[in-house]
């Protein structure tokens, strides 16, 4: 059995899954062995399978006033069942200076932010590793008058198939003097990690994304938006990452839609997703979640909770785990309700009102300049599990 130190191999590198990122990137440069081992393509899977088994956390983005009156981003990791709190030291220019800076996915520890309007990043909040992504390779049409153009979707997610993260974006394009709420057309484009490039694909978009409070969601290998087809009919667009292929899934038939007093945010809940109905106003509110049971499938939809009516709520965040959500208060705080015993708790976290967003999120040693390529070529190789 190989020793290191006084310790079996086995029980050290035990003992090396179960810290953060941050204490290995500095224990990486203690001595070559070490960082052979914990920059080591399996070893960055395990650690990543350990977190998502044993540490998963609520990754926090909102906004608060500086002494000088002016919006800053601030990232926090909302973290076991202490409700403990940390604020990460993130250290981007972008980051910075975009108050309305949107927290767009999480894959493997790797985030997507963007103002939606000409920055891209990737960034792994624990190895503080960013990278902005290029420019867009869709066409601006100089030579139609009128048209404007502009980014109404994102997503990021990850590609089983080719072992590859990938960022969707659609850009819809306007007549200016049309008159029409609907875009003239849109066209989308991937972005892939493996070769560093955007590429249009050659697909239609079969609905027009619209903003709702905490809609746009990842799940099942797809990421997921609120929209509208060209009948007019509220519908879920989501983009699969393997095939690149958009489906329109229906809302519920039986909940009234086209009232605009009315917010739908879509978050993840029990392995399906669950859409969340509740009023825009009021000092008093009802959530009704709605269940898709079976992926896409309209029949499905399933009526299965209301909370409340509940005071000093404003909306729904993320399921932190199957039995508890987080909200935002009226008041820019964090809040949990408890599904069990209907318990609402005041979590001492403040930001702007409304500026709140969330994420599920797992601490890991994945680069965003290689994702985890290198560990699936690796693993495809029939190379020895001996490293």
């Amino acid at each position: 059995m190989e020793v290191i130190g006084d310790l079996p191999r086995e029980l050290f590198l035990e003992i090396l899954l179960r810290l953060p990122a941050e204490s290995l990137m500095r224990c990486k440069y203690v001595c070559k062995y070490w960082h052979s081992l914990i920059t080591n393509p399996k070893f960055i899977q395990l650690h990543l399978n350990y977190n998502y088994n044993n540490n998963v956390c609520v990754l926090l983005k909102r906004c608060l006033v500086t002494c000088l009156g002016q919006k800053e981003n601030l990232l926090s990791l909302v973290c076991g069942n202490g409700f403990s709190f940390e604020n990460l030291d993130v250290d981007l220019s972008l980051y910075r200076k975009e108050p309305c800076l949107q927290l767009l996915g999480h894959c493997d520890g790797i985030i997507c932010l963007s103002n939606y309007r000409d920055y891209i990043l990737l960034c792994n909040p624990a190895t503080r590793e960013s990278m902005v992504l290029p420019e867009s390779c869709l066409p601006c049409y100089p030579w139609i008058r009128n048209l404007i153009s502009q980014t109404t979707g994102l997503g990021f997610g990850y590609d089983a198939k080719s072992h590859c993260f990938k960022v969707v974006r659609i850009v819809s394009y306007w007549e200016e003097l049309r008159g029409s709420n609907l875009p003239h057309f849109s066209r989308a484009e991937v972005y892939s990690m493996g070769t560093d490039s955007w590429k249009e694909i050659n697909v239609t978009v079969p609905a027009h994304v619209r903003y709702s409070p905490c809609f746009e969601t990842y799940f099942n290998g797809a990421f997921h938006w609120y929209a509208m087809d060209d009948n007019g009919n509220e519908v879920i667009l989501s983009f699969n990452m393997g095939n690149e292929e958009f489906q329109v899934i229906p809302m519920p038939s039986f909940i009234s839609m086209h009232d605009h007093s009315i917010c739908r945010s879509l978050l993840v809940w029990n392995d399906c997703i669950a859409l969340v109905i509740y009023p825009e106003r009021g000092i008093e509110k009802s959530f009704e979640i709605f269940v898709m049971k079976e992926y896409g499938v309209k029949e499905s939809w399933t009526n299965v909770l209301t909370i409340g009516p509940l005071t000093r709520v404003e909306r729904p965040l993320v399921f932190r785990k199957n039995d508890e959500i987080l909200m935002e208060g009226s008041h820019g705080q964090m809040m949990s309700y408890n599904l069990r015993n209907k318990e609402v708790k005041d979590l001492p976290i403040y930001g702007v009102p409304k500026s709140f967003s969330t994420l599920v999120y797992v601490n890991s040693l994945v680069s965003v300049k290689g994702g985890n390529q290198m560990l699936d070529q690796r693993d495809n190789t029939g190379e020895s599990d001996e490293w």
